[in-house]
């Protein structure tokens, strides 16, 4: 036989056991017994509101019209309901469904199933559920694992993650581990080792150490201090990467930075590539300027009008536009359009276009064609073998 119990507003009560459900009015305080001080609920503990319960605290569900502070563990067995108010847990909380109105703070573990926040959540321990819902910002110290983030302000998780899908309005922050999918409305920061799928933020994405990664697409800027793995890039303004980069595609409406070797099967650049060299499988194409150390290697490559390139170019295909300046080609098929200059230029097939300047050297194996007010300082040469062929595509 169920024995419920109230207790009055603005009274302090010591409960052991309630069998049946307990009704705790305004501004009451509960305290347990036994060590830690417990309580224990067969049904539904009901909170008017301004409760503080000065014990662990276990039940079927808890409700509560406004705020409540547990100051030890909560185990709830169902759903935690706040209609109006915060919920504080000074200790580990578990529950199946949890809804609170304007805040959550849990200064331990947080174990559940599903948790909706209108307001802010707050974790001091580690973090694991099925889907986490919050309006405003959520905020963890230790170990996130979760299946859905969704919060509408902004994401810091000090430690590592493991998360199926993190959606955010604003900005995220996290400590590396793993996030399948990750959609940022501003800026995204991971300080430590991060594997992912996808990657679609609309500001700025920083990531740290090595990465694994799938597709990146970012509207502002992308900055990786280390190492990239990654399928394909998309990328509005900046690329960095201080470490190497790997991957399939890459597509940058701005700059291109990476300090060791960037390599991917197509490289287009709207602005600068800066690279200590640049591999392609297929094709480089750069508006603006190509700078290397070792130089860029490719199928084809092509720099656009009066752009520069500075480091050695060896391609199958060779096109500097008009205007633009470049150093040493090495290509099979190469051809400067009018008003381009270079240093050095080797290949089989070699096409000058009107009002070039070659400073130095041009070698051929098959054909060059020399249109008008061609400025060469040699005569061109037609030879067996040119140099470091082997190293053309």
């Amino acid at each position: 036989m169920n024995r419920n119990i109230s207790v009055p507003s603005r009274s302090k009560t010591t409960l052991d056991f309630v069998e049946g459900d307990l009704m705790v009015g305004r501004r009451a305080v509960i305290d347990g017994t036994g060590t830690p001080p417990t309580v224990k609920v067969s049904g539904t503990v009901y909170c008017e509101g301004d409760n503080t319960f000065e014990c662990n605290l276990s039940a079927e569900k808890l409700e509560a019209e406004d705020s409540v502070a547990i100051r030890g563990d909560l185990e709830i067995e169902n759903d935690v309901k706040v209609e109006d108010g915060r919920l504080e847990v000074y200790g580990r909380m578990t529950a199946k469904r949890v809804g609170v109105a304007a805040a959550l703070y849990v200064t331990k573990d947080l174990a559940v199933d599903e948790v909706d926040v209108c307001g802010s959540l707050k974790v001091d321990g580690k973090v694991k559920a099925e889907d986490i819902d919050v309006c405003g910002s959520f905020k963890a110290k230790g170990e996130v694992e979760a299946e859905k983030i969704d919060v509408g302000g902004s994401v810091s998780i000090e430690s590592k993650v493991d998360i199926a899908k993190l959606d955010v309005g604003g900005t995220a922050k996290v400590g590396g581990g793993k996030i399948r999918e990750i959609d940022i409305g501003g800026s995204f920061e991971s300080k430590d080792q991060l594997e992912f799928e996808h990657i679609d933020v609309g500001g700025t994405v920083r990531l740290a150490n090595q990465n694994k990664g799938g597709n990146v697409k970012v509207g502002g800027s992308f900055k990786v201090e280390g190492d990239l793995e990654f399928k394909d890039i998309d990328v509005g303004g900046k690329v960095e990467i201080t470490g190497s980069g790997e991957g399939c595609e890459i597509e940058v409406g701005g700059k291109v930075e990476v300090d060791e070797e960037i390599s991917a099967k197509n490289i287009e650049v709207g602005g600068v590539l800066r690279s200590k060299k640049a591999t392609a499988e297929e094709r480089v194409e750069v508006g603006g300027a190509i700078i290397t150390v070792e130089g860029v290697t490719a199928r084809s490559v092509e720099i656009g009008r009066r752009g520069k390139v500075r480091g050695p170019i060896k391609a199958d295909q060779v096109i500097i536009g008009r205007d633009a300046h470049a150093e040493d080609i090495y290509g099979k098929k190469v051809l400067l359009r009018s008003g381009a200059r270079a240093e050095n230029v080797y290949g089989e097939n070699i096409i000058i276009e009107s009002n070039c300047h070659i400073g130095g050297e041009v070698q051929y194996i098959s054909e060059i064609r020399t249109n008008e007010k061609v400025s060469l300082a040699k005569m061109p040469q037609k030879v067996d073998k040119l140099p470091f062929q082997k190293g053309t595509r």
